[in-house]
């Protein structure tokens, strides 16, 4: 059985959902996983802001506004008016719901559950359109299988076991449509896979049925070899290795949401990128095959903040390293460079949140010099100790940008620049030049 996800814009409008069926009515059993309907969790996060704020008048026309464009869809989706009526059935429970929210008190749990209505929306509307035009198909449920544990992971225990009896429950069938990004978490409660996360939802099921491939479909043919909304001339790249798209997509390739490539790598299934405005194009192979390319794409990420540590006293001795490392983990606060030297170490975080605790508390044993608005530039490739020149030829591309610090080492399929992210377009711009 294979995994198949598609994003907002693949189900953004009647008419996309209408191209839809041509992608997964072919007779191969699947699992077909559905975002929010483009747009709709951005309304959603509007709403619960206003909420959260008591604007109540304000919640109300967002509700209102949100609840037209859906009546507006289900006017193109269907045809008959069976299918209409249990169209606009579904619409009125949910945005009533919604609305009950205005008259409770707002806390986190309830944002959860208001972020949960956009993919309970597309599922079934879809599923509906599907039943209308004669096309056998179950609604299989997320929030009956998908969990996550207390550190906010999923639950693969729980889902494997939760899942089967689901399908089981119509064994004739080869089409389930599910939804991506919503989950339970530890204590029962609705919660979520953070954004991006419908492409999260297929690799754990994937990954869970022993899917025999998962395939993420957007609207861009594949991954790109650089970023195409800045750079002229990029190009989709046929195959990459586990290791080769989760650094890509880590470090800002748009298309994958970051920790989805774990579970599909831990079971050995390949994931492949294609594009629903361009289905007959090639899209991207992910798998354990490893291809001999040197430089397989560029990537950045925005809003890095670079914070210097030192104390010429207490570095080369015992326990330093920890007792700095400690104090990030206690706050939740992931490091993505490090470099360091005799007298100082510097490394680099994406989430500032807790970043005036961290400083008060390193400030206690050394000093320390914080430095915002960087970007992180990788290159990702295969960087063999075998192999010769490739950062002759990084570093002669980016000759003209100053770097920050440089990253090598702890993966033979990354070399990482930290630059100013006003840089960032000459960086990319001169990569591409250099290594392509």
């Amino acid at each position: 059985m294979r995994v198949l996800k598609f994003g907002g814009t693949s189900v953004g409008s009647a008419e996309r959902m209408h191209a839809l069926v041509h992608l997964i009515n072919d007779g191969v059993p699947k699992i077909v996983v559905l975002s929010a309907m483009s747009g709709t969790t951005n309304n959603l996060v509007e709403i619960s802001n206003a909420l959260y704020a008591k604007e109540n008048e304000k919640v109300k026309r967002l509700i209102d506004a949100l609840e037209s464009k859906y009546n507006d869809v289900i006017k193109q989706l269907y045809k008959t008016e069976k299918a209409l009526s249990r169209g606009k059935q579904l619409i009125d429970s949910h945005f009533d719901y919604l609305r009950a929210f205005t008259i409770d008190v707002f806390t986190v749990n309830e944002e959860r559950a208001i972020l949960a209505q956009g993919e309970l929306l597309s599922t079934a509307l879809f599923h509906y359109y599907l039943e209308e035009i004669g096309v056998d198909s179950v609604l299989l449920p997320a929030l009956n299988f998908m969990r996550i544990d207390e550190n906010d992971e999923p639950d693969m225990k729980h889902i494997e076991t939760h899942i089967q009896p689901e399908l089981a429950k119509d064994p004739g069938c080869k089409l389930f449509i599910t939804q991506g990004f919503i989950c339970r978490n530890a204590f029962g409660d609705i919660d979520n896979l953070k954004r991006g996360g419908s492409d999260y939802t297929a690799t754990i099921i994937g990954a869970a049925i022993r899917s025999d491939e998962i395939q993420i479909w957007t609207d861009i043919d594949g991954m790109h070899n650089n970023d195409p909304r800045i750079v002229d001339k990029t190009h989709p790249i046929a195959e990459l290795s586990f290791d080769e798209a989760a650094e890509l997509a880590y470090f800002g390739a748009k298309i994958l949401h970051p920790t989805c490539i774990l579970p599909a790598q831990m079971r050995n299934i390949p994931v492949r990128l294609l594009n629903t405005m361009q289905p007959e194009a090639k899209g991207t192979l992910i798998s354990s095959k490893a291809t001999e390319d040197i430089f397989k794409a560029v990537a950045a990420k925005d809003g890095i903040t670079a914070i210097k540590i030192k104390s010429a006293r207490m570095l080369l001795a015992y326990g330093f390293l920890r007792s700095v490392f400690e104090i990030f983990e206690r706050y939740k606060t992931p490091i993505d460079m490090i470099a360091t030297s005799e007298v100082a170490v510097s490394l680099t975080i994406d989430n500032v949140k807790n970043l005036d605790e961290i400083v008060k508390e390193l400030r206690e044993f050394c000093s320390v010099e914080v430095d915002t608005d960087l970007s992180i530039v990788c290159v990702v490739g295969s960087f063999t100790a075998q192999k010769q020149g490739y950062a002759v030829r990084i570093f002669d591309a980016l000759k003209n940008v100053p770097i920050r610090m440089i990253s090598y080492g702890g993966s033979e399929n990354n070399v990482s620049v930290l630059i100013d992210t006003k840089l960032k377009k000459e960086a990319l711009v001169a990569l591409n030049n250099g290594l392509f």
